[in-house]
């Protein structure tokens, strides 16, 4: 038995050095690329996006790929969970005895955040597991739930979005009130949701002139129900979207009225934007960009609140 294990740590020994060239290559590529070789940092990202309220899922074999980051040991792996320095060699081919070996190892322990992974216990055996091309591994995964997309590779402006939008749903709550995949209000811009949120404080003062105390939460609620819901409604009806491919449904929201003066009129003084205005504003938005419009796209006719076009679907 003790000659098996010598000659699998001798091994481990062997696939350490072939771990630590394929570190030195990939970190080389990305400083190439401009691209980050760090690990993620769970505690920037639990700061980031305010993660709360961990439930733990069960034993599961979750993709090697997916697992981006770790609790403490960020710093001594790359992105690819390469080790960075030869001061691990030891560890790391102990653990690959173990790994390869009739005693085995314990699942590891992760946090799960939308999609990827953050590990909690287990880091070598990750390296390990990597630098082998496993597809998967055996870990005890606790979700820390998040409407927030995450992709293995973000860019920092990604990070930078992904954060603001985060603090857009802690003051309007809306990922609660309207969840969804398909209600999820995409930005390009991270800046653009703090006029986003201005929006919505537009919409809870004109609320409050008519008398009623209505907090930002159910201003949210009224706003994305009555405004912007069925504005992108109608973005959708004009299939305006293939034109801009750059851009999101938000984006186009926000520049129509931000920009618009009679709409902005109207909704300044209290007075519903109607179908019938903004459907003329898509219009003559499609022209100043010389957007083709088919034959049978015109104005809506009907003098009707922005909400009555969803009565159908609600």
């Amino acid at each position: 038995m003790d000659e098996e294990k010598s000659h699998l740590e001798l091994e481990g020994k062997k696939n350490f050095e072939r771990a630590r060239a394929q570190a030195l290559i990939a970190e080389f590529k990305r400083q190439i690329m401009n691209q980050s070789s760090q690990l993620w940092n769970f505690d920037e990202v639990k700061s980031k996006l305010r993660l709360q309220n961990p439930l733990y899922r069960g034993l599961q074999d979750i993709p090697v790929d997916r697992i981006v980051g770790s609790v403490g040991r960020y710093n001594d792996f790359t992105r690819e969970f390469l080790p960075k320095s030869y001061d691990m060699q030891d560890r790391w081919s102990h653990v690959y005895a173990q790994m390869h070996s009739m005693e085995g190892v314990p699942p590891i322990e992760v946090y799960q955040v939308d999609d990827v992974y953050f590990v909690r216990d287990g880091n070598h055996r990750v390296s390990i597991a990597r630098q082998q091309g496993f597809n998967t591994i055996q870990a005890h995964v606790t979700e820390l739930e998040t409407p927030i997309d995450l992709e293995p590779e973000m860019t920092e402006q990604m990070w930078e979005t992904a954060e603001a939008y985060s603090d857009f749903l802690r003051h309007t709550h809306l990922d609660k009130n309207r969840p969804g995949k398909n209600n999820h209000i995409r930005l390009s811009e991270p800046s653009r949701y703090h006029g986003l949120l201005e929006h919505i404080k537009l919409a809870q003062s004109v609320l409050e002139l008519e008398g009623k105390t209505v907090t930002l939460e159910e201003a949210a609620i009224h706003w994305y129900d009555t405004v912007y819901l069925p504005i992108i409604h109608i973005v959708r009806q004009f299939d305006i979207m293939q034109y801009f491919p750059d851009r999101t449904e938000a984006d186009l929201y926000l520049w129509l009225l931000n920009n618009l003066y009679h709409l902005r009129q109207s909704y300044a003084h209290g007075d519903d934007i109607t179908a019938h205005d903004f459907s003329e504003a898509m219009l003559d938005f499609l022209r100043k960009h010389k957007i083709p419009i088919p034959d049978e796209v015109h104005a809506i006719e009907e003098d009707v609140p922005l909400s009555d076009l969803l009565d159908d679907e609600k």
